[in-house]
């Protein structure tokens, strides 16, 4: 049995490290803008380039450094920066016998802007023509994340799916394109997954609100979407998980040192906690791997450089502060 198939875009991003700009936020610091001088020309320190990322390509390559069985099914252009994910990959031990190329259409390529130690990014989905794998084995995990805004279609096909494999877990981590489809268009996917996560502004967006409510409510909002697990992540105040039952928190991991560059931090956070799940750790316990892996990641460039090992993982686990615990909220 594969223990983790994730699905979803594969890219390439370069990462252009930029010195002339400025960010302007309001007045709540909710909000805030990257600007550069308009008609100009502007230097940048240097540029580095990554390779077969992307929500699920990063999750795949997470699992597989923490001692997973796992493959990955994503669409390529049969370009040499398609052939370069790919040989990526397979370096980092991810089946990618469930790998699309498609003649007709060119990888995705990203570009990311990088200040201080934040990221903007932009982005272009190619708009392949997406359908269900033909699975040689049945995953005890599927990891579903980011698609382009026409795969519609392919979520219901997923979702029809998923009812022969009534033993496969879902953890679903929704991209920009799919929480623009709405929970309503998405709902036999909301419905089916046994792990939901999300950051704190995307589920109020999720929700259809204007406002950001309280977290308690947020989490309540999601699991009546269907999910047996909802987690939200808020930045600095760590996450929060709702069963149906318990509330329950964990707090961020403490940096090592000051973070470097953000980009694929919640990634690294819900692909571990699905991976902990996959390997049978209760949800306690899986909730304390997950930021660990958020921040070994933001120490390095890009979404998968500072990736943890199983055994480095739990070094850092068995050194923990002794206020870094999972508490249960009244």
């Amino acid at each position: 049995m594969l223990d983790f198939l994730a699905i979803g875009d594969i890219v390439t991003e370069p990462f252009i490290r930029l010195k002339d700009a400025k960010v302007h936020c309001n007045v709540d610091t909710e909000r805030c803008e990257l600007c550069m001088s308009f008609g100009d020309k502007i230097p940048y320190e240097f540029q580095e380039r990554a390779v077969a990322v992307g929500n699920a390509p990063n999750a795949a390559v997470a699992a597989a450094r923490l001692g997973l069985s796992s493959a990955l099914n994503s669409y390529l252009g049969d370009d040499d920066y398609g052939k370069e994910c790919l040989a990526r990959l397979k370096e980092e031990h991810v089946d990618t016998s469930l790998m699309v190329t498609d003649p007709e259409r060119a990888t995705n390529y990203h570009f990311v802007l990088w200040y201080e130690s934040e990221r903007t990014i932009l982005v272009k989905h190619e708009e392949f023509d997406y359908a269900v794998p033909d699975l040689p084995a049945t995953p005890k995990w599927i990891y579903l994340s980011s698609l382009a805004d026409n795969s519609l279609p392919f979520h219901h096909e997923l979702a029809t799916f998923l009812d022969t494999l009534p033993e496969t877990k879902l953890a679903f981590q929704p991209g920009t394109f799919q929480m623009k489809l709405g929970a309503k268009a998405l709902a036999p996917i909301y419905e089916r997954t046994n792990l939901f996560v999300c950051n704190k502004e995307e589920a109020a967006r999720i929700l259809e609100r204007n406002d950001l409510p309280e977290m308690r409510e947020l989490l309540k909002g999601l699991h009546e979407l269907g999910p047996e697990l909802v987690i939200i992540t808020d930045g600095r105040e760590g996450a929060h998980a709702y069963d149906g039952t318990r509330m329950l928190h964990i707090p961020m991991y403490p940096d090592i040192r000051s973070p470097y560059e953000r980009t694929g931090a919640g990634d690294a956070f819900t692909s571990t906690v699905a991976s902990a799940l996959a390997l049978g750790k209760p949800i306690e316990e899986a909730l304390l791997w997950g930021p660990i892996n958020s921040m070994a990641v933001v120490q390095k460039i890009a979404a998968q450089k500072g990736l943890l090992s199983r055994d480095e993982l739990e070094r850092y686990l068995a050194d923990a502060p002794d206020d870094y615990r999972v508490t249960e909220l009244s």
